[in-house]
């Protein structure tokens, strides 16, 4: 068991890494503060982890809540769904909310603790890498809009996060493979050397290799947490974090959320934003075969070009009415800027349609 702290004073929290937690390996009631909580996941994962979720809350008093699976419930219905089961349960202030399942799940209930009585605790228990390794830690809660992803939504850091390896036993290659979307994300932007060990070892980790994906969610676990103690609320350095996402989050917009996931989005958003990042082109050709190897897209699904450009103009990253990307240097080394090359942009965006 290995155990990162994100360093935010008073609201510092860890991030507990291990194989066999669930089922009784770890006292997450301890991290429980009052009497009692309500865990939220959803009809896939329940029948698979729920029942050894509750063996580590044991002498609390637990409720349930299991949501349909998929993007397309990352509502505010679904959240107004969990507030009625709190209110109807007379949940107080000291209850604690806990996210069993992936990144929707978990952005969801992180939300609704973030809104129900203007704020209580919640733990995240993530079951898929995408979110052990991104979505769990950090704080970044909400929900999607029609008009774009995640436009809803609080930074609501969580009290805990329980990463039980074992979980991934269970999970799809596809999901498997999109999370690594994630993992190679932050060799790309801010660790050279840990991008060149996932080019040996991405074979492993596709393989399911216990000990290879324990040293990558370890080392992604860590890059996220000392950002979001460097820039908690994404008013600077953070914002590197979303390297190919606004990209990304445009595919999903225009193919309709649950069409393609997540971390295949971003992968074909990481090279489109590589190769508006310029230079001599290394990093984007690096970047792509490993994205490849890792059975991910490297290109996007026929959109228009003014489709896309539309949807990426509700980012969250647009100040003034301005695009602003993050672009490579090189990689291990990203920025957020408003100053890219237009023309390369259409170049881009009309290679997608």
């Amino acid at each position: 068991m290995r155990s990162i702290t994100v360093e935010l004073g008073e609201r510092s929290y860890p991030i507990v890494i291990g194989s066999g937690l669930l089922g009784g390996g770890f006292d997450l009631s301890a991290q429980v503060s009052g009497p009692d909580c309500l865990v939220v996941t959803n009809e896939t994962v329940e029948p698979l982890y729920l029942e050894a979720l509750l063996a580590d809350l044991a002498g609390k008093q637990v409720g349930a809540i299991s949501l349909p699976d998929g993007e397309v419930y990352k509502t505010l219905e679904t959240v107004e769904d969990i507030l009625d089961t709190l209110v109807e349960g007379g949940a107080n202030r000291d209850t604690t909310l806990v996210a069993l399942g992936g990144g929707v799940v978990g952005d969801i209930t992180g939300f609704a603790a973030a809104c129900y009585m203007r704020g209580v605790n919640f733990i995240q228990v993530p079951t898929t890498l995408l979110a052990q390794v991104d979505s769990s830690v950090g704080g970044k809660t909400g929900v999607n809009h029609v008009s774009g992803k995640n436009l809803i939504g609080a930074f609501h850091q969580p009290r805990a996060v329980l990463i039980d390896t074992d979980t991934l036993k269970t999970l799809p290659d596809r999901e498997l493979k999109a999370g690594l979307a994630e993992v190679i994300k932050y060799g790309a932007i801010v660790d050279a050397d840990f991008f060149a060990w996932l080019e040996d070892n991405i074979e492993a980790l596709v393989g399911r290799d216990a000990a290879a994906l324990a040293v990558a969610i370890q080392r992604s676990c860590e890059l996220k947490a000392a950002i979001v103690a460097e820039d908690e609320r994404e008013s600077g350095r953070r914002a590197i974090l979303n390297f190919g996402h606004t990209f990304g989050h445009a595919i999903e917009r225009c193919q309709g959320y649950g069409d393609w996931l997540h971390g295949e989005a971003v992968a074909a958003g990481m090279v489109m934003a590589a190769r508006l990042s310029g230079g001599d082109g290394a990093s984007a050709e690096r970047l792509g075969k490993l994205l490849e190897r890792a059975g991910l897209p490297v290109r996007p699904p026929a959109i228009a070009a003014n489709d896309l450009l539309a949807a990426m103009g509700m980012d969250k990253k647009v100040q003034k009415k301005q695009l602003r990307f993050v672009l490579l240097r090189t990689l291990g080394d990203a920025i957020v800027t408003s100053s890219y090359d237009a023309a390369r942009l259409d170049d881009v965006l009309e290679a997608a349609s």
